[in-house]
């Protein structure tokens, strides 16, 4: 099968037959297509077969999310726990297809929301993930910059970016690990000192691996406002949905009340400096449409981060003076309004001669008027 999806010629046909393959038909034989589907897609991985990789990124496109998250799992669970040492396999696939490698992304940060201990993306996972990203940003937005796109997106089907899941790792795995790393206390897990320190080190690595994640993700997010215009979508498509920030602030304030904020303060601030950075962005760049006041209600229970406290609030509006444009700032050098410029000095005479200067104009004083003063931000 995968020799013939390979030799196919007309990508077309491809498609069409992929898809009638493997398109979840709502019966009994679903299963066994997946299983299927996740050897030959595994296969195709192992052998660089790019025909079969394009399919199956436009499957994962067309294809429910239920469906694309378990496809999702039998990669990972193929290249990142069955076999040690395969996950540079997957690994270099990003230069043969970056569009798999999106939604590839897409479908992971899904599957793994980091609800749960379990739900943690593997270390090698996280790894593949930010390797490719940090390399080029751009990656997340391939099916976004290369689809049709309507500003109603269909529900339960996988977003067009990944950009929200990926927000939603960076902010929460301050939380997520501590709160992993306090089970394992509790359990007795770590009693070993050498065990403990080998804990440490491999979170204090995702912990590194988090913040590259974090910068690519804010640039990304620099770019949409250009992208979006380009796509007349500005104001109108918001690549991180407001109904996916409420829930995921909803999950911060959970876990922040279930640590004891008195042993997880660091974890808890990094964690909402990084949500205040990704809101105020997206805001900035038009990826997340909504207004301050929604904000303010949705983060009013969270614990207070002076960062996010910016944020919510917004920037603060100077009255404008009708003369003046919105945020024209008058040179150190114009004359107070209100008050006339000095008149031109005549040219003075040649020397030795020194006649009287003229007198300078006499500036009127006028009662009452109010000096323009803005402060220094």
């Amino acid at each position: 099968m995968c020799s013939y999806f390979q030799e196919q010629t007309k990508d077309s046909v491809r498609q069409i037959i992929f898809s009638a393959l493997f398109s979840p038909q709502g019966n009994k034989a679903d299963d066994g297509r997946m299983v299927l589907l996740g050897k030959l897609i595994s296969m195709a991985v192992a052998v660089c077969r790019v025909p079969v990789l394009e399919c199956a990124a436009s499957w994962l496109q067309r294809t429910p999310a239920i469906y694309s998250v378990r496809l999702a799992r039998a990669l990972v669970d193929d290249y990142c726990c069955l076999v040690p040492g395969s996950i540079q396999t997957l690994k270099q696939i990003f230069s043969a297809s970056p569009r798999f490698c999106c939604q590839f992304i897409t479908s992971v940060t899904a599957l793994y929301d980091l609800s749960s201990d379990d739900l943690i993306p593997p270390s090698d996972l996280l790894e593949i993930v930010v390797s490719w990203i940090f390399e080029d940003p751009r990656l997340i937005l391939i099916t976004f910059l290369n689809t049709p796109i309507a500003a109603n997106l269909p529900i339960g089907f996988l977003e067009l970016t990944p950009l929200t899941g990926l927000i939603r790792w960076c902010v929460k795995a301050p939380l997520a690990y501590k709160r992993k790393k306090k089970a394992s206390l509790s359990n007795g897990h770590l009693t070993n000192k050498i065990a403990k320190d080998s804990a440490t080190g491999a979170d204090k690595d995702c912990h590194l691996l988090y913040s590259k994640l974090h910068l690519s993700v804010l640039q990304v997010l620099m770019m949409l406002q250009g992208h979006l215009t380009e796509k007349n979508l500005y104001g109108r498509l918001g690549l991180v949905p407001f109904d996916h920030v409420v829930p995921l602030v909803e999950e911060i304030n959970r876990l922040s009340d279930e640590l004891n904020p008195l042993n997880a303060s660091k974890e808890i601030e990094l964690a909402l400096d990084r949500l205040a950075q990704a809101l105020q962005v997206a805001m900035a760049s038009g990826a997340l449409l909504c207004t301050r006041d929604d904000l303010r209600t949705v983060c009013a229970r969270l614990p207070h981060n002076n960062l996010l406290q910016l944020v919510i609030s917004g920037p603060v509006q100077q009255a404008t003076h009708a003369a003046l444009p919105p945020g024209f700032y008058p040179h150190i050098h114009t004359p107070p309004l209100g008050y006339p410029a000095h008149a031109a000095h005549p040219a003075l005479p040649a020397h030795p001669a020194h006649p009287a200067l003229p007198a300078h104009p006499v500036q009127t004083f006028i009662p009452g008027m109010t000096f323009p003063y803005r402060p220094i931000r």
